[in-house]
C-alpha cells in the first residue's frame, strides 16, 4: 500500500440529492443518526482528503453549505437517479480524479477510501460484492465527463450499465461488509448500532 501523502489529490462527490423514497420523501442526507445529520458523517471522513468537496443536492442547498465547498444540482429537477449527479459532480469537479459515495453510508471508513483512491488510474475503481458492483462507491477519472456526457444524452441512466462499458478496476468486498450498509429506510436508520 503506498503511504497516505502518495494518494492521489480528488474531488469528493457526496450523493445527497435523491427523492428519499424509502425515508417517506424526506432528505436523506439530513436524517439524524448518532446525534448528527447523516451528511455530517461523510464530510468529517472525507474533509482532509480535498480542497474540492461537492455534495450533489436537489432541495435544502442552505442546510448542505456548511459541508460542502461546492453545491451542485440535477440539470433537470424530477430526480432522475444518482448517475445525474455524478453528471452534475463531473462537471464542477477540479481535480483528475472525483471519489464518489452515498449520503446514507455513515460506516464507510478511511481503509475502504484508501483502497479506492490507491488504484486511481485511467479507469473507475468500483466496489464490488460478489458479483454486484456498488456504482455508488467509486474513484472515477475526471476525463471521463465527455463519455459520461455521450451516455447521458444516448438516453443511460444506470451507474452501473455506464460503468460496465468501461472495465472498471473491482475493489472487492465481503457481501456482509458493513461499511457499505445503506441507511436508507426507517428500520435501518433506528437499527444499526455504532461502532464505539
Amino acid at each position: 500500500m503506498p503511504a497516505p501523502n502518495a494518494l492521489p489529490t480528488c474531488s469528493v462527490l457526496l450523493l445527497s440529492g435523491g427523492r428519499g423514497q424509502r425515508m417517506g420523501g424526506r432528505d436523506k442526507g439530513l436524517l439524524e443518526w448518532r446525534g448528527q445529520p447523516l451528511i455530517a458523517w461523510l464530510h468529517e471522513l472525507t474533509r482532509p482528503l480535498s480542497d474540492d468537496l461537492i455534495i450533489s443536492c436537489n432541495r435544502n442547498n442552505d442546510r448542505y453549505a456548511p459541508y460542502a465547498d461546492q453545491l451542485v444540482t440535477d440539470q433537470n429537477q424530477d430526480f432522475q437517479g444518482p448517475l445525474a449527479g455524478i453528471r452534475a459532480g463531473m462537471s464542477a469537479a477540479r481535480h483528475e480524479q472525483m471519489l464518489v459515495l452515498p449520503c446514507d453510508a455513515p460506516l464507510v471508513d478511511r481503509a475502504l477510501i484508501e483502497s479506492l483512491l490507491s488504484h486511481a488510474g485511467s479507469r473507475p475503481v468500483v466496489i464490488r460484492q460478489g458479483n454486484y458492483w456498488q456504482p455508488l462507491f467509486c474513484l472515477l477519472p475526471t476525463a471521463l465527463k465527455e463519455d459520461l456526457e455521450r451516455a447521458w444524452q444516448s438516453g443511460e441512466r444506470s451507474p452501473q450499465r455506464w460503468f460496465g462499458r468501461l472495465e472498471p478496476v473491482a475493489i472487492d468486498c465481503a457481501l456482509d461488509d458493513p461499511r457499505l450498509a445503506n441507511l436508507n429506510t426507517p428500520e435501518m436508520l433506528a437499527s444499526t448500532p455504532s461502532e464505539d
